[in-house]
């Protein structure tokens, strides 16, 4: 009887001992999984791509309608392409926005409501703690011609005309990929627009007869984009240059807010506002607004 009670007791040790085992080894190797996630999220190494392209429409009807309306139907474009590079002492990231815009109102003609193509670049080398020396370059123009909106026959712009190139070094404060400050005080900056915008007087700052103009200034550009809550994202994008060489107090401004409510993978409903001041090309403040509910693709 006792050498029986000794050997379940001996094998009651070993079940124990191999099943503690076990656990432990699941543990070790669940930590060890956690630890490399964690790394490869605090430390990315390498180049990261994705893009979206969104289908924004928006229609209303009015068939016999007392209060009045008008039929009308529009439809936006827009594709967003990010391909980052990432290690432990650099840090590139590019982005590209193209949006193009079309509505028709009944018994009227067909009319651009959006129209933008930018591509940033802002490159990095670690500097110390959340600081990089940075270079940025920022390139932005149009698709299609643009019309006098009291004139809808005379053309005030076009694809090229005008184009706005800016670049330079500066500092850089990058928390994360949704939260980055780029300072660059000696930034220059090229506005290039067609002979014929030019012909009869200055356009876009360029002066008559010319097709060009070169300025030099200081460029702030911001980028924060956060969650408002569950399945709705803001995105705020915003620039300003000033011009050392001409009305240096005259501070260009470009913002833009992004709002997107997510409804599932493929569906959203998306609001974008954007404001510009540039006296040289208007003396006032330029802005858009596009809401409507979108059809996402990702890749």
């Amino acid at each position: 009887m006792k050498n029986k009670t000794f050997r379940l007791v001996l094998a009651t040790f070993f079940v124990t001992c191999i099943a503690q085992a076990q656990v432990s080894e699941k543990e070790l190797l669940k930590k060890t999984e956690e630890t490399i996630s964690k790394i490869q999220e605090e430390k990315p190494n390498g180049w990261e791509k994705k893009g979206v392209f969104t289908f924004l429409a928006n229609q209303a009807s009015f068939d016999n309608w007392l209060a009045g309306g008008q039929t009308s139907i529009s439809g936006n474009m827009g594709v967003k392409y990010d391909f980052n590079y990432k290690s432990d002492t650099w840090t590139w990231d590019n982005k590209l926005n193209a949006n193009y815009g079309l509505t028709k109102i009944s018994g009227q003609d067909l009319r651009k409501t959006d129209d933008r193509f930018e591509f940033n670049s802002l490159l990095g080398k670690k500097a110390s703690g959340e600081w990089y020396y940075s270079f940025f370059f920022n390139f932005k123009t149009q698709f299609d011609s643009g019309f006098d909106p009291a004139n809808s026959s005379v053309k005030i712009s076009h694809f090229l005309s005008p184009a706005y190139t800016q670049f330079g070094p500066g500092m850089m404060w990058k928390k994360s990929d949704n939260l980055k400050v780029n300072v660059a005080p000696a930034t220059s900056k090229v506005i290039m627009v067609h002979k014929h915008f030019t012909d009869l007087g200055p356009a876009f700052g360029v002066a008559q007869g010319q097709t060009s103009r070169y300025e030099f200034g200081a460029a702030v550009n911001a980028y924060y984009k956060f969650n408002i809550m569950e399945n709705v994202t803001a995105e705020n994008i915003f620039t300003s240059y000033t011009n050392y060489l001409e009305d240096p107090y005259n501070i260009d401004i470009d913002y833009t807010l992004n709002i997107v409510m997510k409804v599932n993978k493929y569906l959203t409903t998306n609001f974008a506002f954007q404001t510009i001041y540039d006296d040289n090309a208007f003396s006032g403040f330029q802005t858009r607004q596009v809401i409507g509910v979108g059809v996402n693709y990702g890749f």
